[in-house]
Order: C-alpha cells, then structure tokens, then sequence
C-alpha cells in the first residue's frame, strides 16, 4: 500500500479515484442510452447506433481497466518511483481527456459551467481536480513523502 504518501492524495487517488473509475465503468453497463446521450449535455437524445453502443461499452471497460490498474498499483508497491511515474502517467491522460471534451463540447458549452451535467463534471470538473491534485503532489505541494524503514533499506 502506498502509505508513504501524504493523507489527502492517498485519500484521493486510493479511494476516491478507483471509485469515481468503477462509476465510470459500471454506467455504460447499466444504462447505455443515458450514458451515450448524456456525453455532450446540449445534445437531444437519439437513438443508440450499434457503433455508439459499443463505444460507449468499450469506453466502460476502459474505466472499469483503470479502476483495476489504479488499485493493482496504489495497493502493491511501496515505492515511490513507481507510483510517481503512473501518477505522471495519469496526469498526461488527464490532459488529452479534457482536451477531447473541450473538443467535443466546444468552447461556449466547455465554459457553460452552469449547463454541465453529472458526466461533464467529470469529464472536465474531477478530471481537473484529479490533474491539479496529482501535479501538487509532484510538486511537493502536500509535503514530502513518508518513507517507512523497510524502503529505506531497499533505497
């Protein structure tokens, strides 16, 4: 487990993110047609193509693979270099993430903050604060890593 970290990006990126990825994940599989209308907010529904269904449902598999990656790394390793590099990993994805919504969206429904719906607010909204949290935490912004003894003496 990643207890060298300091408590809120633990909090964040051992919790709250595999969560908000396992959402992500279990929205498509449960209701296809809301998910695949509701990624742009403005749109009218229409009906599912067999093409959007199955990019909607791959696009949850790959939530649910970042779910299981996300744990499979914050929850083995105890060192630091491997969790700073998926972190990096990560926050390069953020960016082309919100890249593509804002692509999608548009400038005017990108800043309509007001108009956003659950979706939007984590596509652009947790996406963000996910990319500030993990830059701070490269940063040094929380403070310096705890280093327990048995990592010590492997270093």
């Amino acid at each position: 487990m990643t207890a060298f970290l300091p408590p809120f990006p633990r909090l964040v990126f051992t919790i709250l993110e595999p969560l908000a990825c396992i959402g992500g994940y279990l929205a498509p599989v449960l209701d296809t047609a809301s998910f695949a209308a509701a990624q742009v907010p403005s749109i009218t529904p229409t009906p599912l193509t067999s093409t959007t269904q199955i990019l909607a449902l791959q696009l949850g598999n790959c939530y649910g693979l970042l779910a299981l990656i996300c744990i499979g790394v914050l929850y083995s390793t105890n060192e630091p270099k491997v969790v700073r590099n998926y972190l990096i990993a990560c926050a390069i994805a953020d960016i082309g993430h919100i890249w593509v919504t804002y692509e999608v969206l548009g400038y005017a429904n990108f800043v309509d903050v007001k108009s956003w719906n659950s979706l939007a607010w984590g596509n652009i909204g947790f996406t963000f604060f996910l990319f500030v949290t993990r830059v701070a935490y490269l940063a040094g912004l929380f403070g310096n890593d705890r280093i327990n003894a048995s990592v010590k003496k492997r270093a």
